[in-house]
């Protein structure tokens, strides 16, 4: 990393070395790469340890570096497009050159939300299934999904691997795969229980998508993702044509 001098002057120290910082990254550091420690910076720009965790913190929040709980802080990688269709994210993986892997973090029969059983067309009380899972691409925790599933279209779901691709999962044993899909998307600040999942900070920014897909006009999913926003963005081709009414989700 290229050295400067941090000296003493009208420019705040821990504002030197945020725009040194910047220029190493942007010179010599490809995105994905790791920073010096903390206690590395403070010795070779001859600055407090202070100094350097205000800069650096700066230059997170600009979103020029990310932390990355228990390892360390990075260089940003370029963000990822969330395209909006229907493609499992293990697919989207592995058409993007990475290596998907789950963690299931619960499995479970449970009554949902009204929202739900509306959206599944359950009667109230009915229990439906409920899977919350941890993807990763290249070991690298990106979306948190918590979804429900309409038992009667999936009998014995609970009992199966989920740690690989849901949809291949329900084309090879159910013999099912979702033709339509209504998707909302927001944007959300992590709450404590998510940003430790994701490995990122409480209140960082996040791409929320609520999903409900079905087969044959039967609702079958509905589920909730949870994007890490300095990992992705969303693009949208437009045109002129005015979509047609439709009334809101369920």
């Amino acid at each position: 990393m290229t050295t400067g001098k941090v000296v003493d002057g009208p420019v705040p120290k821990h504002a030197q070395l945020r725009e040194i910082l910047r220029r190493a990254i942007e010179r010599e550091l490809p995105p994905g790469s790791p920073i010096p420690s903390e206690r590395e910076l403070a010795q070779r720009y001859r600055v407090s340890r202070l100094t350097v965790r205000s800069a650096i913190g700066k230059l997170v929040d600009e979103g020029v570096l990310t932390r990355v709980r228990g390892k360390g802080t990075f260089t940003v990688s370029p963000r990822m497009d969330l395209q909006l269709y229907l493609m499992s994210f293990t697919g989207d993986m592995r058409r993007r050159g990475l290596v998907p892997s789950t963690d299931v973090l619960h499995r479970g029969e449970e009554v949902p939300p009204p929202s739900t059983a509306r959206a599944l067309a359950l009667a109230p009380d009915r229990p439906a299934y409920r899977l919350v899972r941890l993807r990763r691409a290249d070991g690298i925790p990106l979306a948190l999904e918590r979804g429900w599933y309409h038992p009667g279209h999936l009998p014995g779901l609970l009992d199966l691997d989920l740690t690989g691709s849901l949809y291949e999962l329900l084309a090879h044993h159910h013999d099912l795969r979702f033709d339509d899909a209504r998707q909302t998307v927001w944007a959300e600040a992590a709450d404590r229980d998510t940003a430790r999942l994701l490995g990122i900070r409480t209140g960082d920014p996040l791409l929320v998508f609520r999903r409900i897909s079905t087969t044959r006009g039967a609702p079958v999913e509905d589920i909730t993702s949870w994007y890490r926003g300095d990992r992705y963005q969303v693009t949208v081709q437009l045109d002129r044509k005015v979509p047609a009414e439709h009334g809101g989700m369920p």
